[in-house]
């Protein structure tokens, strides 16, 4: 990893800033980027070769600012993560329109934006790892998340035809599909799933969260990014247009 450059978005916590300390560590230069400026400008500073790019992933001209940034520090971009993202939990008769549109803009309008402006130069030097960050409701549904999981549905398809148009030019294109990790986001969940269902946070995990699942426990970011560095790696080079599992047994029943 020590000649590679690499996006990392939504990097300044949880599964995004794990594998920014995975890429880092391995002696990538990673450029991070998420909408939280303090947190993410102290973690690029705790990380060698690592910079920070306030980012909304929402617009598009952040999307292709960052891009131009990577080209601009180092003249090329091996490395696309699209991790950031979020959550609403509402039934969809109640679900906030605007909310709906905003959560498919960072989740799937966004990756789609970050990859047209980076595969010229993936391209250009005919290698390339686009790993986009969906999850187990990327496959399956759950109620009450229909943004959510509407947009990684959407992202599993982008995933595999940017994988065909992409084959011939020596960049691999993959989609991760965790279950529940143990991040502020899913934090945020269980709260939210508490209110909805009318459970305690604790019941939610156990009854909700992880009752589909055969290892009853959350997964750590670390676990998450250590997947994304052998999708990375060279040994993954026939590794694409897939959607790569880590569900603790969920989608097995």
């Amino acid at each position: 990893m020590s000649q590679k450059c690499a996006v990392v978005t939504g990097a300044a916590n949880g599964i995004g800033l794990a594998v920014a300390q995975a890429l880092s560590a391995q002696g990538a230069r990673v450029l991070m980027a998420d909408l939280d400026e303090e947190r993410g400008q102290a973690a690029a500073r705790e990380l060698p070769n690592a910079l920070f790019q306030r980012t909304d992933i929402a617009s598009r001209e952040d999307c292709r600012t960052l891009v131009a940034r990577a080209e601009r520090e180092w003249g090329r971009l091996d490395i696309l993560v699209n991790n950031a993202g979020l959550q609403h939990v509402s039934p969809v008769e109640d679900f906030p329109e605007d909310r709906w549109e905003h959560l498919l803009r960072i989740m799937l309008v966004g990756p789609f934006l970050l990859t047209k402006y980076a595969l010229p130069m993936m391209y250009a030097r005919r290698w390339g790892r686009i790993i986009n960050m969906s999850s187990l409701h990327g496959l399956v549904a759950s109620p009450y998340k229909s943004a959510y999981v509407s947009a990684k549905h959407g992202l599993m398809g982008l995933t595999k035809t940017v994988a065909l148009e992409a084959a011939d030019k020596g960049v691999t294109v993959n989609a991760v599909c965790p279950s529940y990790v143990r991040t502020p986001l899913v934090e945020k969940q269980i709260a939210d799933q508490a209110r909805v269902h009318g459970l305690s946070e604790t019941e939610v995990i156990e009854k909700v969260m992880l009752a589909p699942a055969a290892v009853k426990r959350l997964l750590e970011p670390s676990e998450v990014a250590a997947y994304v560095m052998f999708l990375c790696s060279e040994a993954a080079g026939g590794v694409t247009g897939g959607a790569q599992v880590i569900d603790c047994g969920w989608t097995a029943r």
